[in-house]
């Protein structure tokens, strides 16, 4: 059997791997149109800001070794032009040499992953400006930073583009991020963005959020970036991160069914249309673990998986790719911000019912030196609590809560089991109630009614003064309110409240606010004994200032 696999990275180099060590007498042949077949592309921002310092490392497996240890022929510069279905071959033109040829298959994989985009800007061909998907790429932008750069603009504040301001930042070039939603790392909620967007600021990054870029233009010295405000920002270099779409063109082109999104349709072990066709990797339509429905994750841990899956499939193995779930994460300076599953507004626009929760946990025992706060985001249906995402947003630790939320979601758990969970404690690695419990407690609290919660955006309007209008109490001590408060509230703090019960009106909804929710959580339910309609708000002042940054 011929297996002939077009692309490497991740899926590519999985596939055929996996086919070998399944396989003695296959004939596998790579086909990469880049020079190198098995990198790190998750690192590349990294080398440029020194922390990977040598190149070397991103180079993940090298060709010498697929061939030497796995008896894999191994063809770089070697790029695929055309299927040809019913004779199954597929058209080769050696880049090195400028030749053509025709190789045979008897089982074809696709893996050529996902190119960034270029939007429709006028400009983009300048030099100066740049994209980054491979190796090569990052050469080019680290040799021209090296040249003397000293101010760049980045356009896109998703992941990539983060990683690459963090890097550009610790390189000294003074950097602009211009992203056209009105947040940083869209993925997320705004809420739990903010912190990061804080962050930036703090370290000197220029924002420009809510806002596109319609032009790059030379100028007698530099370059300049238009935005749609009608802004000019100088530059001396522009990298662009806005996303990634598949690269499905080939596919298209020889037939292939593609999915709404642009991506090759496959029926869930990793087929396409063609039965003797497979696809793996960005390029790959995916199914949404928590909605069922088609959409695209360009993910390294996905795209590994699915193209082991195709070589089991190649050889009969009943092996079949769950679903993605979104699961990632990214480290900008000392922040960290993960997610798994659905957001808040991935559910509204799916017009799926949620309850959510929010914790402000410490990632170890406060006790012990170094703890530092982190904030845990649930979402989870009603009724039965069953989790649809979550959101964790700190420093140390994020890594390993985001880990165990993804495993309980997949795992189809609820907040009750998170109630539950047994995880491993020493004071410098969490807290006997862990902060996965502590989630757990919250969530559950706001299923079975015990503290009612009410979010920010439930607020009335500082200065309204209707009749319906709700008591609006903070429990802080009078220094924190002093510190900073949401307009209209009152101050009585958690250790005067029962004595001072009668300032809180009984004829009206109260809402009690504290710095993070639990104090908020203990007078909530001082005040329900004593007769109140009384009800928390969720995340306290913490998460109210991120949703009003005019109170920061």
């Amino acid at each position: 059997m011929r297996i002939v696999i077009v692309g490497g990275v991740a899926a590519g180099a999985s596939a055929a791997t996996r086919a070998r060590r399944l396989s003695e007498e296959a004939e596998i042949i790579m086909l990469e149109r880049g020079p190198d077949v098995s990198f790190a592309n998750c690192g590349l921002p990294y080398h440029l800001g020194g922390e990977i310092a040598d190149r070397e490392k991103l180079l993940v497996v090298k060709p010498e070794l697929l061939a030497r240890r796995f008896r894999i022929d191994v063809r770089t510069r070697s790029e695929v032009v055309a299927i040809d279905r019913a004779r199954k071959l597929v058209q080769v033109r050696d880049l090195a040499h400028g030749q053509r040829y025709d190789l045979e298959y008897d089982k074809l994989v696709l893996a050529m992953g996902a190119e960034p985009l270029r939007p429709p800007i006028a400009g983009l061909d300048l030099a100066g400006v740049f994209t980054l998907r491979n190796l090569a790429d990052i050469d080019r932008i680290k040799a021209f930073v090296d040249g003397g750069v000293g101010s760049a603009v980045v356009v896109g504040a998703g992941f990539i583009g983060l990683e690459v301001v963090e890097n550009l930042v610790r390189r000294g070039v003074a950097t602009t991020l211009i992203e056209l939603q009105d947040q940083v790392l869209p993925v997320l909620d705004r809420e739990m963005a903010a912190p990061i967007l804080d962050r930036l600021r703090e370290r000197g990054v220029m924002t420009r959020l809510g806002r596109s870029t319609t032009a790059i233009e030379r100028t007698a010295i530099d370059l300049e970036v238009v935005l749609t405000s009608g802004e000019r920002v100088a530059t001396q270099m522009v990298i662009l991160g806005v996303g990634v779409r598949p690269e499905s063109k080939l596919a298209a082109e020889a037939g292939l069914e593609l999915g709404s999104r642009g991506g090759v349709k496959t029926d869930g072990h990793q087929r396409t249309s063609d039965p003797d066709i497979l696809a793996a990797g960005d390029m790959v339509e995916v199914t949404c673990h928590v909605t069922g429905r088609p959409t695209m994750v360009p993910l390294a841990g996905p795209a590994n998986r699915q193209g082991r899956i195709a070589a089991d499939v190649i050889f009969g193995k009943e092996s079949r790719f769950r679903g993605a779930q979104g699961t990632a994460i990214v480290r900008v300076f000392d922040l960290v911000a993960a997610t798994t599953g659905l957001s808040e507004k991935s559910l509204r626009q799916s017009g799926i019912a949620y309850l959510k929760s929010y914790v402000h946990p410490n990632q170890h025992a406060s006790y012990f030196p170094a703890a530092m706060p982190m904030t845990i985001k649930l979402l989870f249906t009603p009724g039965e609590g069953k989790l649809l995402g979550a959101q964790v947003v700190g420093g140390e630790g994020v890594d390993n809560r985001i880990n165990v939320l993804a495993l309980a979601l997949q795992a189809g758990m609820t907040v009750f089991d998170l109630e539950e969970v047994e995880l491993a404690y020493a004071p410098q690695f969490g807290s006997a109630k862990d902060a996965i419990n502590m989630a757990g407690f919250v969530a559950a609290n706001v299923l079975k009614g015990d503290c009612p919660q009410v979010y920010a955006e439930d607020l009335p309007a500082p200065g309204s003064h209707t009749h319906d209008r709700p008591f609006l109490l903070d429990v802080r001590t009078p220094t924190e309110f002093a510190a900073g408060a949401i307009p209209d509230f009152v101050n009585i703090p958690l250790d005067d409240l029962r004595g001072r019960i009668g300032e809180v009106p009984s004829d009206r909804k109260v809402i009690v606010t504290c710095q993070a929710g639990q104090r908020g959580y203990y007078a909530t339910l001082i005040l329900k004994h004593a007769g109140r309609d009384a009800a928390n708000l969720a995340g306290g002042y913490t998460l109210y200032k991120r949703t009003h940054p005019q109170t920061r």
